[in-house]
């Protein structure tokens, strides 16, 4: 039995993916500004605070780590909390106020003005990410969400800043197209603060 039918499939879903950003120019401009406002914030020192849930929570740690590491070269840290990884926070947030308070809770806790909260969720409707986003609104700090397919109820309630949302309906092509945004976003970053 051979599996390389799925395999070139896959692949090529993949591609068509990234291809179909690549033509969306609203969507590249939307990456640059979003590359811009984290320089910005950076330049001016404040941090990232990064959060999703599964696949996408260890997206938000995978940003995190290069932000706070290194990306392509050695240079300083750069402040990025991924709000998914602190299991005692999590259990007790979770316990007292219930899961969709996960990650408001903690932003509560830690953003000051000018952070920019960046939320993770392939749907567009992963609640604890709605409820983070409206207290973004709520004391004004900016926020970045990536999303995909049509942006669920992020992009019809207009919930945030600025939305990088993939344009398929596939869960891990968007989660793959998601992980070349953070890296093509830390890129930039990089490049821009330490060159």
């Amino acid at each position: 039995m051979s599996y390389v039918d799925i395999i070139k499939n896959a692949f090529k879903s993949s591609i068509e993916a990234k291809m179909s950003i690549l033509a969306d120019e609203l969507l590249l401009e939307k990456i640059n500004l979003a590359a811009k406002l984290l320089v910005k914030a950076y330049q001016d020192g404040h941090k990232a605070l990064i959060a999703g849930n599964g696949g996408s929570a260890a997206d938000a740690q995978h940003f995190a780590g290069e932000l706070v590491s290194k990306f392509y070269f050695d240079r300083k840290g750069l402040p990025a909390i991924a709000l998914t990884t602190d299991t005692s926070i999590l259990t007790a947030v979770g316990n007292d106020y219930g899961f969709d308070y996960l990650f408001k809770r903690q932003l509560e806790a830690l953003a000051q003005k000018g952070d920019i909260f960046i939320g993770i969720t392939t749907s567009g409707n992963s609640k604890n990410i709605v409820e983070a986003l409206k207290y973004c609104k709520e004391i004004g700090l900016t926020s970045i969400v990536l999303s995909g397919g049509k942006g669920g109820v992020i992009h019809q309630d207009n919930l945030t800043s600025i939305e990088l949302i993939v344009p398929s309906m596939i869960t891990p092509r968007i989660q793959e197209s998601h992980l070349v945004i953070e890296h093509t976003l830390c890129q930039i970053i990089e490049s821009e603060l330490f060159s």
